[in-house]
């Protein structure tokens, strides 16, 4: 390989981070990364946000105090995921990796880059997951080794930012242990043990190591379900009485299928969650619970009303994605005065309208990369483009069951692994060799 093709792609995703650093810095900081940043001077976390990253900031604060420190590591994991993953497809196809690095420029991935939220601090460390197991596949085997366990534990890593990801993890997992082909046969044996592992890594991480407050997070999926229940049934699901105007509002001028802050903390549909948790106090206790279970069995086409309703709108839908307001004054626009942002910006109000700004659009690539990219997940770019964007696919398809916004920020894996799954399919193309440990190991990808 031409030793401009194999620098091209470092080159270029150098100069993504600084520009990203030129744009943004010292990051953007949204209310989600407010509240997990405040959380770091508390003597005890609370699990609503992942206390694994108010852990992770705490520990890097003091190199850059305030958004910077979370911002250049966000910033850092994508271009150095996108600098290993595009050099190494460059020894395979100089075409792809430099591709690559220049898909990794296009504003539905790169303008997340700079903004603070866990969901993109997770797609990121997939990302380096994803590029490290794949490095791994042409290594020796004591790198090959070292490698693989850094995926992997990026990997759980991701989980500990997002729980829901662990319905998708086996299938990135299986791809870390054996990244030069991918077997469907290995990825299911391995599905249950490793999502039942991550679920126990997350209670252990969050309730023993870290000792974190339960705030019950779960139960705001059952506030929004029992909404859209009480919707679409007509009858109010919410435990307890309510008055006749509450239950006018509950059942026909409260509910959106966009978010559940409506009933938290949005006028006029607030003293939803004011009665559960303030005045009935059964928000996190099992009587919200029962309820929830209760309204899906008597009125399980309702449910799934609501949920459809949910996941269209977040697939098609126009949805927030580059974040500007001023967290500390919401009346303001962010960096209004830096040509470079307000650019980005512009950028973003134009391509919000477009397919490229859609959940949906990401998730069918995703499937496209895995239907083209089947036929070849005997090889290592094969395996890539399967595991990443299979992953991916799984995982916004979990917002069908847990979704209670429908930001583009959750769908964002799905762009970084459609990229990446899509450039290691033009760098397969035709190649069928393998490493000489793949060839030897005698393990078909079934």
């Amino acid at each position: 390989m031409r030793a401009w093709a194999k620098a091209l792609p470092f080159i270029l995703c150098t100069a993504g981070f600084i520009l990203t650093l030129f744009v943004f810095h010292p990051g953007v900081m949204t209310y989600d990364a407010k509240y997990v940043y405040l959380a770091i001077t508390e003597p005890r976390w609370g699990d609503w946000q992942s206390p694994v990253m108010v852990w992770l900031w705490r520990l890097i604060d003091p190199l850059a105090p305030g958004s910077a420190s979370m911002f250049l590591l966000i910033a850092g994991l994508y271009w150095s995921g996108f600098a290993i993953l595009s050099a190494a497809l460059a020894r395979r196809s100089p075409a792809a990796g430099i591709l690559l690095a220049l898909l990794a420029f296009l504003p539905p991935a790169a303008e997340f880059a700079g903004i603070i939220w866990r969901d993109i601090l997770f797609s990121t460390t997939w990302l380096l997951a994803a590029a490290l197991a794949y490095v791994a596949a042409g290594m020796t085997a004591r790198m090959r080794l070292l490698l693989q366990l850094a995926a992997l534990g990026l990997v759980a890593f991701g989980v500990l930012l997002r729980p829901n990801a662990l319905i998708a993890a086996p299938v990135l997992a299986a791809y870390a242990l054996w990244p030069w082909r991918f077997s469907f046969v290995r990825m299911i044996a391995l599905y249950v043990p490793v999502a039942i592992a991550c679920y126990g890594l997350v209670q252990f991480v969050y309730y023993g190591l870290l000792d974190a407050k339960r705030e019950h997070p779960l139960h705001s999926i059952f506030v929004f379900d029992l909404g859209g229940i009480s919707h679409f049934s007509k009858n109010n699901q919410f435990p307890g009485a309510w008055t006749l105007e509450q239950n006018t509002l509950i059942l026909d001028g409260c509910y959106k299928p966009t978010l559940w802050d409506i009933y938290w903390n949005r006028d006029p549909c607030n003293f939803v969650m004011a009665r559960l948790e303030k005045q009935d106090k059964v928000f996190g206790t099992p009587v919200l619970s029962s309820a929830w279970i209760s309204a899906i069995a008597n009125h399980p086409l309702a449910w799934l009303q609501h949920r459809a309703a949910f996941m269209r709108n977040f697939l098609v839908n126009e949805n927030l994605t580059l974040w500007t307001l001023d967290v500390e004054d919401p009346r303001k626009y962010l960096y209004e005065d830096r040509p470079a942002f307000m650019t980005l910006r512009a950028i973003d109000e134009a391509l919000r309208k477009t397919p490229l700004m859609r959940a949906g659009t990401w998730l069918m690539l995703d499937l496209l990369v895995v239907l083209l990219a089947w036929r070849r997940r005997a090889t290592p770019e094969g395996a890539l483009a399967v595991a990443a964007a299979g992953s991916a696919a799984i995982y916004v398809m979990t917002f069908f069951l847990v979704g209670v916004a429908s930001d583009f920020r959750y769908a964002h894996w799905a762009v970084l692994a459609a990229l990446a799954g899509g450039a290691a399919l033009v760098a397969g193309k035709g190649k069928t060799d393998l490493p000489a440990h793949a060839r030897t190991s005698g393990h078909p990808a079934i």
